[in-house]
């Protein structure tokens, strides 16, 4: 009978698949590595462009930087302007507004009624005369009312008095708020909103 060993021959097919399976895994091995080879040069590409992005901004800001701060004084000294043009607008304002408000006052008094005193007090106005009677203190009233310079005319009271020559004269008593019908408006609330909306502002109170 006749045997026949096998052995080399499993030792040979073995030894095939260790040298197919290292091949393998050589050449994955490869492909890793150059797989992460190439990821780091791209990474360092865009590394080094990026570099240069921000040196080159860099530069733009170190060049431009003089610009940018004269356009920065320019702005401080306009703001510094501004501000003083409002003071100058409100000394103005201030200036002026007891003449416009006695010539005012002059336009709208009726013949036969006199301002004996005038008191202002934080905007507003506190007026007392006398007349001749209650009618022309009524017109007196409603010409302030039509003004733009007075707003809220109330008459406190009136009594009877008597004049120099011993007549009868009514004396009376009004206030009133000042306002400035050249001042801005105020800015509007959200008109969407009807807890918020307003009607036009008012005119600003003058001292």
């Amino acid at each position: 009978m006749l045997e026949i060993n096998l052995l080399p021959i499993r030792e040979a097919r073995r030894a095939a698949d260790i040298r197919q399976y290292g091949t393998h895994l050589a050449l994955i091995i490869l492909l890793t590595v150059g797989g992460v080879g190439l990821y780091h040069s791209r990474l360092s590409d865009q590394i080094e462009r990026t570099d240069a992005r921000i040196r080159q901004m860099r530069n733009d800001i170190d060049q431009f930087k003089p610009q940018l701060d004269q356009v920065a004084a320019f702005k401080q000294r306009k703001s510094d302007l501004e501000k003083k043009i409002d003071v100058i607008d409100g000394l103005d304002r201030a200036r002026s507004g007891p003449v416009r408000m006695m010539s005012e006052l002059s336009l709208r008094t009726p013949d036969r009624l006199w301002i004996k005193s005038i008191a202002t007090r934080e905007g507003k106005i506190t007026l007392r005369g006398e007349s001749l009677d209650n009618e022309i203190v009524a017109k007196f009233l409603k010409n302030l009312g039509d003004s733009p310079y007075f707003e809220q005319v109330d008459l406190n009271g009136t009594k009877l008095g008597k004049g120099k020559a011993g007549f009868k004269i009514v004396e009376f008593s009004m206030k009133a708020k000042l306002v400035d019908p050249n001042a801005p408006d105020e800015p509007e609330e959200d008109e969407d909103d009807p807890k918020k909306s307003k009607k036009k502002a008012k005119k600003r109170s003058r001292a």
